[in-house]
């Protein structure tokens, strides 16, 4: 049930994007058990003068490919899994574009669960899958 918004530069091709959106995708699948069909992302094109960003930061270097991956998702991962997740999102985004893994930003935000998602008709869902 993750939700996600990836962010990056507009000037992206659109064959880039769909890559990055399905490596995100993939990876989730991978190392958060999601179903395939919990594909829920939101792609924003911005404009060079939106993305904001250091050169340097933390000894990784920076360019204007820089892509952002917010991810919000119920708890219950362990720390192993983050790291994981977040080397296999670098890793396919690296290898399907030409956006290398020193330009993918990931933030996961998590929340306490089944309550703080609707996925329609105004009402909780209630997630089986996460019970197996």
């Amino acid at each position: 049930m993750p939700f996600i918004r990836i962010s990056l530069p507009k000037k992206l091709s659109q064959e880039t994007k769909d890559k990055i959106s399905f490596s995100v995708h993939q990876s989730l699948m991978q190392e958060f058990n999601i179903p395939e069909n919990d594909y829920f992302q939101i792609i924003e094109e911005l404009e060079p003068e939106q993305i904001k960003y250091p050169e340097k930061y933390l000894g990784i270097e920076h360019s204007s490919d820089i892509v952002y991956v917010q991810i919000i998702a119920g708890q219950g991962r362990t720390l192993a899994q983050k790291k994981k997740l977040y080397n296999e999102i670098a890793i396919q985004i690296s290898s399907s574009t030409s956006i290398t893994k020193n330009n993918v930003i990931i933030v996961l935000l998590e929340n306490n669960g089944r309550e703080n998602w609707s996925f329609g008709n105004g009402q909780i869902q209630e997630f089986k899958h996460l019970d197996k």
